[in-house]
């Protein structure tokens, strides 16, 4: 069965840094691209980084400069270094994973998220 389990949220404080890992099993495409989303209570899913498979990152405008997305391609993890956290990064975290298909199909996996709350 194929998952996506994150961990690594909490509660921190503002300023604080925390680091999210997100480990895919029971896939049998290629992963290709490996990405964070957030959702904060009332607003819409956002992008927080993407790593694509030869390691090129991207990441939303809100978080360049304190967070840092990594991947171990061997053990299918993907991390997200959170560093001078603010407020405004609660939000439970997804991690997603982008898959190509034996037909050249793309297929998405969503994990079931994991909390962030940091207090000011």
């Amino acid at each position: 069965q194929a998952q996506l389990v994150e961990s690594g949220g909490g509660l921190v404080q503002a300023g604080g840094s925390l680091r999210l890992s997100c480990v895919a099993s029971g896939i049998r495409f290629s992963i290709d691209d490996m990405a964070w989303y957030r959702q904060a209570p009332g607003k819409q899913r956002e992008l927080v980084a993407v790593i694509t498979s030869g390691g090129s990152t991207n990441y939303g405008d809100s978080v360049k400069g304190r967070f840092t997305i990594s991947r171990d391609k061997p053990k299918n993890t993907v991390y997200l270094q959170m560093n001078g956290l603010k407020s405004e990064d609660t939000a439970v975290y997804y991690c997603n994973a982008d898959a190509v298909t034996f037909s050249g199909r793309r297929v998405e996996y969503w994990g079931q998220g994991t909390q962030v709350t940091v207090s000011s």
